[in-house]
């Protein structure tokens, strides 16, 4: 790999660590003040700073280093549109240390693949998530998020709209609710 390294590594949750990739990117050959990160943002969002960075940040000749495909994208088009950004500015794309050529067949096909699958893995982790939700649904664990006012505050609220000696903004003001809220509430009674 001919002119900078750049490289770019991404987690989706605030619980994951970067340790493991970033290590990855330095065994490649990546410099520390060369790598950007985004820690917490999913792969299928295409808006992300570090990413931003990185691209903004290889130029015609360098080589932008990922430690594997799905943290660079994980849906086909989006993939497929960096790939072909990168390639189209002169600059190569190293996965996992090996780089992707986008003139040669086989290295197109490989990529495309990879791409496959990382869609995939997204695709069955939101399907098991749904799943999940439904089942914990039927038992009556998933319930939705709860009222911010207990059953006997919403109660009094409703009393209190109900004599027409309070307005909206006074009801937010002493039960230090949003609007919302308080228009949630007082609807609860007439469904």
């Amino acid at each position: 790999m001919s002119g900078t390294l750049i490289g770019y590594a991404r987690c989706s949750t605030d619980e994951q660590d970067l340790t493991a990739q970033r290590q990855h990117l330095a065994e490649l050959g990546v410099t520390e003040d060369r790598i950007y990160l985004d820690h917490g943002l999913t792969g299928t969002k295409r808006a992300r700073p570090g990413l931003d960075q990185a691209l903004a940040a290889v130029r015609e000749g360098d080589t932008l280093v990922v430690p594997k495909l799905d943290r660079l994208a994980r849906s086909v088009p989006d993939a497929r549109a960096i790939g072909d950004d990168l390639a189209g500015r002169g600059i190569k794309l190293s996965l996992g240390g090996q780089v992707y050529d986008p003139t040669d067949p086989m290295g197109k096909m490989f990529f495309n693949i990879l791409a496959t699958f990382a869609e995939f893995e997204v695709d069955l982790l939101r399907m098991r998530t749904r799943e999940g939700m439904a089942v914990a649904r039927a038992k009556g664990k998933l319930r939705g998020k709860k009222p911010k006012l207990s059953p006997k505050q919403q109660a009094e609220l409703r009393r209190m709209h109900a004599t027409g000696e309070y307005t909206i903004a006074d009801l937010t003001e002493l039960f230090s609710v949003s609007r919302p809220t308080v228009y949630r509430t007082l609807q609860r009674t007439v469904s």
